[in-house]
Formats: structure tokens, C-alpha cells, sequence
């Protein structure tokens, strides 16, 4: 599958498209899973509202739906199995399954009940109900949960392994550890105890290390972390409770060459890898089209070469 010879509106049109080129790439670049996501805006698609296709990047959901916080009262959470987006997401897990069985993990995933109003309302608009409309922040929770477990447990029974709950406006990047106790944290017990699978928490490059004990709470199994962190701290505040997905940044890649990449692998597994209990990945979720592909064969190669157990922690693997 060339990279660029395709208009992403027309990849994302078939369910065959999306499965066919998730086992291309990990022919090509030797992953370790496939990723049944097709992009963010799918669930604001699934709720009528606007997507914004590019072809140089993930398309964006387009202008907030709900405008006035009265419209919450009247809104009814899509029944997935009458929703044509998420039918060909579901479609493509089901055919990824059928290709590669329990040979190779396939990660489906969901947005958040306390992070996907960011899609439907804007920010501001979310962070004033938040603070000034608590019965109707209560009752779009209660809404976006619904829609997440029969989501999330939709995907299961197409033949995911395990969903990843993207969860940015929970990280310390967006909100404070207390606000995040009080509303996303009780929102994240809730939902994950009713998904029937396990999961892994991403933060979507947000920061966590404040509120990693709380995470590990929710009865999730993986956090990803951020690249404006330290990882070895975040490896010390996991150890025994949460396995550590990350942390190359997606965003330097870019600019990286191979000796670079090379060394920023070696470097997250010197700081994580040890003793287990570490996942190297990009610390956003999605690695940016520009990313050159000499950088992910690169990186893919060097997790081979430094990544093999016993992991030595010496500086010759990067300390």
C-alpha cells in the first residue's frame, strides 16, 4: 500500500481498505498488534456530527453539536448495530480477526465518556458544565458511558483483544489531580468495570505521573505515558500496579534520523524495560504521516536488537 496515493476519505470508506492495510503495515514494519481505530471523530460521526477529512493527516471532528447545554436533556446515545461508521469499524475488526485469529493482538478503541464532549461541545462549553451545570454534566455522562460500554464491548465480541480508552481531558495536562478525582477518575470506575475485556488507559501525550495511583484504581491494565515525562519515574510509580505504554515522541519523530531514532529506543527501554511491564510505542496514539519510513524501520529494528530479555541496565543500552 503506497503511502500517499491514497485520499483518506476513500481509505476510510471501506471496512476491506482499513483491515487490508493493518496487515500491510505490520508486514512491512513488524508491530507487534493491529489497531482496529479507524479516527477519533468516528464516535462524533456516529452522534451526526461533522468529520473533517485531510489527507495529510487524521481527520477532525468538525464544528461542536451540541450549542446550547439544554440539548443534553434531549439527546439519546446511538445504538451502535444501526450506526453504518461504526458497523464498518466493527466490519474490519471482524476481518482482521478472521486473517491472523489469536496470533497477533488487535487493539479496538473507544473515547472517553468524560473526554468525548470535547468533540461535541468545545471546550469552553464543556468546562462551564463541568462547573456550572452539574445535573446536565451528570446526565452527558450518563449518556457517553452508555454508548461507550456498548461500543467498547461491540468491538470485543467482533474479535478485539483488548480496547484502548483514550482518556486526554483526565491528564494533568488538562485538569488538576483533584478535579480529575472528583469527575473523570469516578467516570473511568464506572465504565471500565462494565467493559468485557481488558483495557489500557492513554492520556493521548497529556501527563499522568500525579495521578498514576488513581489510574491504576479504575481497573485498567496499561497507561500510556507522555513524552514530557520521565520515564523512569513513571516506571517506578507503575511497578507491580500498571504496565507502561510509551513514550517515543511522536512529534520529534519527524525530524529524527535513523541514529536518533535508534537512540531514543534504547533509551525509553533502558528506562522502562527492566523487569517488565513495558510497552515501547509513540506517546500520542498515532504517529504523524510525515514520520519518514527509514525512522519506523529504525525504531521497529532497534526494539528487536534492545529489547530482548534479560534487559541489561548499563549504559550501553542508552542510560
Amino acid at each position: 500500500m503506497a503511502r500517499r496515493n491514497w485520499a483518506l476519505k476513500d481509505y476510510y470508506s471501506k471496512a476491506e481498505n482499513v483491515a487490508e492495510g493493518q496487515l500491510r503495515l505490520r508486514a512491512k514494519f513488524g508491530h507487534d498488534c493491529l489497531y482496529s481505530f479507524f479516527y477519533a471523530p468516528v464516535e462524533i460521526e456516529a452522534w451526526d456530527g461533522e468529520v473533517i477529512f485531510r489527507n495529510d493527516g487524521p481527520p477532525n471532528s468538525g464544528a461542536p453539536f451540541i450549542e446550547n447545554p439544554e440539548q443534553i436533556l434531549r439527546m439519546k446515545a446511538p445504538e451502535i448495530e444501526k450506526i453504518p461508521c461504526l458497523v464498518k469499524v466493527l466490519r474490519a475488526t471482524e476481518m482482521m480477526k478472521a486473517r491472523v485469529g489469536d496470533d497477533c493482538p488487535i487493539i479496538g478503541v473507544v473515547m472517553s465518556p468524560f473526554s468525548l464532549p470535547v468533540m461535541q461541545m468545545g471546550f469552553d462549553r464543556y468546562l462551564d458544565l463541568m462547573s456550572d451545570r452539574p445535573e446536565l454534566f451528570d446526565r452527558l455522562m450518563q449518556l457517553n458511558e452508555a454508548f461507550c460500554v456498548d461500543w467498547a464491548n461491540a468491538q470485543l465480541r467482533a474479535g478485539a483483544t483488548a480496547i484502548c480508552y483514550f482518556d486526554p481531558v483526565s491528564s494533568t495536562t488538562i485538569i488538576p489531580p483533584d478535579l480529575y478525582r472528583r469527575t473523570g477518575f469516578a467516570v473511568a470506575k464506572r465504565t471500565l468495570a462494565r467493559i468485557q475485556g481488558p483495557t489500557a488507559t492513554h492520556m493521548a501525550s497529556g501527563r499522568t505521573l500525579p495521578i498514576l495511583g488513581d489510574i491504576a484504581q479504575t481497573g485498567t491494565a496499561v497507561v500510556g505515558v507522555s513524552a514530557l515525562e520521565d520515564l523512569e519515574q513513571i516506571k517506578m510509580a507503575c511497578r507491580g500496579k500498571l504496565t507502561v505504554l510509551g513514550n517515543l515522541n511522536g512529534i520529534e519523530m519527524r525530524r529524527w534520523n535513523p541514529e536518533e531514532a535508534e537512540t531514543a529506543v534504547r533509551k525509553a527501554i533502558a528506562q522502562a524495560g527492566p523487569g517488565g511491564g513495558f510497552i515501547l510505542a509513540d506517546n500520542h496514539g498515532e504517529i504523524p504521516w510525515q514520520v519518514p519510513d527509514d525512522v519506523l524501520f529504525t525504531i521497529a529494528e532497534a526494539s528487536r536488537r534492545w529489547g530482548a530479555y534479560p534487559i541489561q541496565e548499563t549504559e550501553s543500552n542508552g542510560r
